[in-house]
């Protein structure tokens, strides 16, 4: 599974490419961190965000996209810019055929660190680790997409299991309802 990690963000917006392999291996393909000037408008920053997830996509073929999840953060205005940046990259992946998952701060540093409240420095520590990196990646936007990749990687065939799972319940219920329906009208026929 090739998973594109993405910690949105309009200032800095990380992206990596991670493969997974047997088990929890797992590979570092690419990391870069895509800038915009503050002083640019909102929906050209939001343009070189999109367009650059977008040739990440195009070049390296992910079979999915994590985008982390955006929180109320104390400042409505950066949560709300970091929203806009995950959002426009949804979208490209969407447009692509490409499936999307969006995973927790939390979620993330649980799979990557087994605590949901680690630090940044613990998540680059692990991060850095688990991928055999010689060299941390830097800024922490770098690991942070890393980190959400690998949580991918690791998260998505439970997703899939529980997903078939609710299915069949779902397709269980609908079976017995109609059963049900049956009964009760040749009761009353």
């Amino acid at each position: 599974m090739r998973v594109m990690g993405v910690d949105p963000g309009l200032t800095r917006c990380g992206l990596s490419l991670v493969e997974g392999g047997q088990g929890r291996t797992v590979t570092a393909i690419a990391v870069d961190v895509v800038r915009t000037p503050p002083d640019l408008d909102l929906a050209h920053r939001l343009l070189r965000v999109a367009d650059a997830a977008e040739e990440w996509m195009d070049t390296h073929r992910p079979s999915a996209v994590a985008i982390e999840r955006v929180f109320a953060q104390h400042n409505v205005r950066t949560a709300m810019g970091t929203a806009q940046a995950g959002g426009v990259i949804a979208l490209a992946a969407a447009r692509r055929g490409i499936p999307v998952a969006f995973h927790t701060p939390s979620e993330v540093k649980a799979a990557v660190t087994g605590n949901g409240s680690a630090d940044k420095a613990q998540v680059t520590a692990m991060v850095t680790r688990l991928l055999g990196l010689k060299v941390a990646p830097k800024p922490a936007d770098a690991a942070d997409a890393l980190a959400l990749a690998i949580c991918h990687c690791w998260r998505a065939p439970l997703l899939a299991r529980m997903a078939a799972a609710e299915a069949k319940a779902a397709e269980a219920r609908r079976r017995y309802t109609e059963r049900l329906a049956e009964q009760r009208k040749a009761v009353r026929g």
